[in-house]
């Protein structure tokens, strides 16, 4: 399962923060209102757009994305941001986020292709394309646009605008703020830019301080190829352990020859917590289990940690937003 930053999430409940409850939305995916915004820690990507679809399910998201995706700011993003600031052209600054978002997603690639009349950015994103991932689509391409223009010394607008999924009843915001035809039932989600603007010097370009961040990126990248193997490990000695209870973190971290310190400091290096991890084993495990006929109901919330079937319904309600009766008996007619 792919992960997604947290900061997206925070982004879309902060944006519809009058209208919802934004505590219980961000509970709802294991985030702390009153913590302070980390965008290295990570959510899964189903439970992300799961997120958004309960919020469009409370308020009409048409502009939702647009709004969120023009909020995104270069300093939000870390050394990322600092990394796309520094580029001496905006073309450098593309091919960054090209390179470099692995960072953020990893549901999510992102590819330059040359076009007859420039330069296609292209997001590639796998998947089902429920509302919840149409809707992140769309805050992306809006996100792309915002922090393009946060670094043009003049105002920045794409050719063309290409969005995959059938266009929603409205269109004006989205034509308003990328100011440039949008093409919706497009073959990709992508902006198209001309020549002449990915060869636009930013303002803050600098080759020295660019130079030292790139160096700071790769050696991002190399800790995420280093921990991703103990990351499966975790989940698997969770999964093995869950039918004891919900486990500790000090004893999935003995289990795995490491100190509860040293396990907790490489989890967040991951941009992860044991408490997500948790989560996102238990949800997996018991979408799994459910799609087997042989175990029942009772036996699944013991398998996967819960000392009650009601608390695990109730868990599950809140991870997928049906029931574990209702998940199953939709997935058998498939």
């Amino acid at each position: 399962m792919g992960y997604i930053t947290s900061l997206f999430a925070r982004k879309m409940v902060a944006a519809v923060s009058t209208q919802v409850d934004t505590v219980a939305l961000l509970a709802s995916v294991g985030l702390d209102a009153e913590a302070q915004w980390d965008p290295k820690a990570m959510i899964p990507a189903d439970t992300y757009y799961d997120l958004l679809e309960r919020i469009a399910a409370q308020t009409d998201p048409t502009d939702l994305p647009i709004r969120v995706g023009a909020s995104m700011q270069l300093n939000e993003y870390g050394a990322l941001g600092l990394a796309f600031k520094a580029a001496t052209t905006l073309g450098g600054s593309f091919q960054r986020i090209e390179r470099y978002a692995r960072l953020w997603t990893s549901v999510v690639e992102y590819e330059l292709r040359p076009d007859p009349r420039g330069t296609l950015f292209i997001l590639h994103r796998l998947g089902e394309r429920r509302l919840g991932l149409r809707l992140s689509n769309e805050a992306t391409l809006a996100s792309a646009v915002s922090i393009a223009r946060q670094v043009s010394p003049v105002h920045f607008t794409p050719l063309e605008v290409f969005v995959q999924h059938p266009a929603p009843e409205s269109t004006a915001t989205h034509a308003d703020y990328f100011d440039c035809p949008v093409r919706f039932d497009a073959d990709y989600d992508a902006l198209l830019f001309s020549p002449k603007t990915l060869s636009q010097p930013n303002i803050l370009g600098d080759e020295g301080i660019s130079r030292y961040l790139i160096s700071h990126l790769d050696a991002e990248l190399a800790e995420i190829a280093e921990e991703a193997p103990l990351v499966v490990r975790a989940k698997d000695t969770i999964a093995q352990a869950l039918s004891e209870g919900t486990p500790r973190m000090a004893d999935i971290a003995r289990a795995l020859g490491l100190s509860a310190r040293s396990f907790h400091r490489r989890l967040s290096e991951h941009g992860m917590s044991f408490q997500t991890l948790t989560e996102d084993t238990r949800r997996a495990l018991a979408e799994g289990l459910l799609r087997d006929e042989n175990h029942s109901l009772a036996e699944i919330a013991f398998l996967t940690g819960f000392s009650e079937q009601s608390s695990f319904t109730r868990a599950f309600k809140r991870w997928v937003g049906t029931t574990p009766a209702s998940y199953r008996k939709d997935r058998m007619r498939r």
